[in-house]
């Protein structure tokens, strides 16, 4: 709600406690029950980011699954959805959100980046960023992790973003995107998008 002020985030501050050691050292009953999980204390994480911002009814969730852009198009009824690529980088991930229907251009990365677009394993994703693949989102993220928005998402008015499971998006305009994203910078590194 408004009170005549803007709403006041604290996502620099709020950095969830990295599920690495929590996941690894936990004793596995099935991988399946952990994956579960895991994937529950994701969207936890986003949620309790959303809720200190004042934005936690914006999430939706399915009851199918909007991992995959063809899927989050069919469930949302729209192609502004967002995918979410985590790359390793020379500090940090380095994760962008571009628009669903962009891809990677791998020159235009090295040029942006001067490295090689190497891609995450689902396991240092998961790690590394604190979000499952199929829910990576650019919000409650691990520290340390360099975010960026790809240009791609500019020619549209709302996007929506995963909200950390594959099964959870929500809609922001591009200035709420920047704001509760808490990107470094805009950057130009996809091909293929209209």
């Amino acid at each position: 709600g408004s009170s005549g002020g803007e709403t006041v985030c604290l996502h620099k501050y709020f950095r969830a406690p990295s599920i690495h050691s929590r996941v690894y050292v936990m004793r596995r009953q099935s991988s399946q029950e952990q994956t579960e999980k895991e994937k529950s204390m994701s969207i936890e994480r986003v949620k309790e980011y959303f809720r200190a911002c004042g934005i936690e009814s914006r999430i939706q969730e399915f009851s199918a699954s909007s991992a995959t852009v063809g899927l989050a198009a069919e469930l949302l009824g729209c192609v502004q959805n967002c995918k979410d690529a985590v790359f390793y980088g020379e500090r940090a991930p380095v994760l962008v959100v571009t628009a669903g229907d962009a891809k990677i251009d791998n020159a235009k990365y090295k040029a942006q980046f001067s490295t090689k677009a190497k891609m995450l394993t689902p396991e240092e994703t998961a790690a590394q960023i604190g979000h499952e693949v199929g829910g990576v989102c650019p919000f409650a993220v691990n520290g340390g992790v360099e975010i960026y928005l790809d240009i791609s998402l500019k020619r549209f008015e709302t996007v929506f973003p995963a909200c950390g499971s594959c099964n959870s998006a929500a809609e922001f305009t591009i200035p709420e995107l920047e704001r509760y994203s808490h990107f470094l910078s805009w950057i130009d590194v996809c091909k293929g998008w209209a």
